[in-house]
């Protein structure tokens, strides 16, 4: 089991690659790899390796609980939250699809200094670990998908509501600063 000083969440998918581009939720992750993106953080071959390496754990894992291995939601918490740190990864082509920006939680906090994360009921900070995805619903900031947490560091994530969605606070593109 990962340590949870590694910044590295991995979103696991049971759904299809097609089956999610159908809905509105993906579409506000755009794409902002192009080599002509004026804003785009600069990311190391060094870095694309790393995510490699936990792609390949995730789709280890993936296989032993015999889920859909197609893709994986890669979340990378230890990058700046202005910089694109959710990564669509397909498995099969051991590439990445998309990318975009993602939030994190605040842990009650008017403004949160560093980085901190939970899994207590009631703590609003984020939880690392692994994830799979779980029922769609619309609620507060439209369809949303409830999380059920995989790892003791994030398995109070159903009971805590952790849920997966837009926000309209999110940039299209990365910021810097």
């Amino acid at each position: 089991m990962p340590k949870p000083r590694i910044l590295l969440l991995v979103f696991i998918l049971v759904l299809v690659v097609s089956w999610l581009s159908s809905f509105g939720v993906w579409k506000r992750v755009k794409s902002s790899w192009a080599a002509d993106h004026p804003e785009r953080y600069e990311i190391s071959e060094p870095y694309f390796e790393k995510m490699k390496l936990k792609a390949k754990e995730a789709k280890s894992f993936i296989f032993r609980k015999n889920y859909n291995a197609d893709i994986c939601f890669l979340v990378d918490m230890s990058l700046h939250s202005g910089q694109n740190r959710f990564f669509v990864y397909d498995l099969k082509k051991d590439t990445i699809n998309n990318s975009g920006l993602v939030t994190h939680g605040r842990c009650n906090q008017y403004w949160l200094q560093g980085r901190k994360y939970g899994n207590t009921v009631g703590c609003g900070c984020t939880s690392l670990g692994k994830y799979k995805i779980g029922y769609s619903y619309n609620g507060r900031f439209g369809l949303a998908y409830k999380l059920y947490g995989l790892d003791s560091t994030n398995n109070k994530a159903f009971e805590r509501f952790v849920v997966l969605h837009s926000h309209e606070c999110v940039p299209e593109t990365e910021v810097k600063g």
